[in-house]
């Protein structure tokens, strides 16, 4: 199997590039960065221009990016037409491939106030994106679903997600754009109301990015987490993949005199090192025939801190703990 990375780290994988086999099934597993990894969205994480990421994406030996499609990165909002043609050029000059936007949709925003048109909203919003991916060559808008509003029914919510999904993926098309919607928010988060909720909405440009982390944090793990990748495959296109260990969490109650446990809390660690079973999920992906992009970040609070170093060292190994897994 071959996998293929740009300069930098390229050395260490003159194995690994383009397509592989698992038994009799072709697969591809493409690394991507993406620039949430270097966008100061956490306390103490570097914040880089998007120029700075760019070079910071080939320095580290990724060919392929992600973009956040906000500021401080790529938002419609700073981006006319002649910014959009220099973006182009300037990530061809680098020998990068742009190949998602990151969207960040919530369909369910204004689930609790029937006059406001959140579905369309958001729709429109998708729109723009896919009108920035067009101009920008990009392939895939990544995403979300709708966070869960109280005293509203779900269905209802449900079908404010399945309507805006809808109509984000019509306009999207418009543009040649493919919607990946990853399993982030509430709303269709346990894999089996994703797999239902891409069938639901039946879109051919909306398919599905699956992760593993948020499986894996419902306490979906090992071989029940492959057998929900397995059950995703066909319909994705994208995963965005990243690592975490669980801290107990303890509040003292007086009247006890004791402590009473509460929600772990959750920290980024290195790739490979946390307790998400990142091999079953691979593995699954690789008996699938999955053809797809495997997008790495660095979005919460992470052992050893924010510093430029920290996250490059970081990032590194993500690249030679993926070259491994993707044999």
């Amino acid at each position: 199997m071959k996998v293929a990375f740009g300069s930098g780290l390229a050395v260490v994988f003159l194995m690994t590039a383009g397509w592989g086999q698992s038994g009799s099934k072709d697969y591809s597993l493409t690394p991507v960065l993406h620039s949430v990894s270097y966008a100061g969205v956490w306390r103490g994480q570097t914040k880089l221009t998007t120029d700075e990421f760019l070079l910071k994406a080939k320095e580290l030996g990724f060919t392929h990016i992600e973009l956040m499609a906000k500021r401080p990165h790529v938002s419609p909002l700073d981006y006319d037409g002649e910014a959009r043609k220099k973006l182009k050029a300037r990530i061809q000059e680098l020998g990068l491939k742009l190949v998602c936007l990151a969207g960040y949709t919530d369909f369910t925003t204004s689930a609790d106030k029937p006059g406001i048109p959140s579905a369309e909203m958001n729709a429109v919003y998708v729109g723009e994106l896919a009108r920035l991916a067009r101009d920008l060559d990009v392939p895939i808008i990544r995403v979300f679903t709708g966070y869960e509003r109280p005293g509203v029914p779900f269905d209802t919510q449900w079908g404010i997600v399945v309507q805006g999904l809808k109509m984000a993926a019509r306009k999207a098309a418009e543009y040649g754009v493919t919607l990946a919607v990853q399993n982030h928010h509430d709303i269709a988060i346990h894999p089996d109301a994703t797999y239902w909720l891409i069938r639901e909405v039946n879109e051919p440009n909306c398919k599905a990015a699956f992760d593993a982390w948020s499986p894996a944090l419902q306490g979906i793990n090992g071989k029940e987490l492959a057998d929900a990748a397995c059950k995703m495959a066909p319909y994705m296109v994208y995963t965005t993949v990243a690592d975490y260990v669980k801290h107990a969490r303890y509040k003292y109650d007086a009247t006890l005199v004791n402590y009473v446990k509460e929600s772990d809390v959750v920290r980024a660690v290195p790739f490979g090192t946390g307790f998400i079973d990142y091999k079953s999920f691979f593995q699954a992906l690789k008996d699938s025939g999955y053809r797809g992009y495997v997008a790495y970040e660095m979005c919460e609070v992470l052992e050893g801190g924010g510093s430029i170093e920290n996250l490059d060292r970081t990032a590194r190994t993500f690249l030679k703990t993926f070259a491994d897994l993707a044999r």
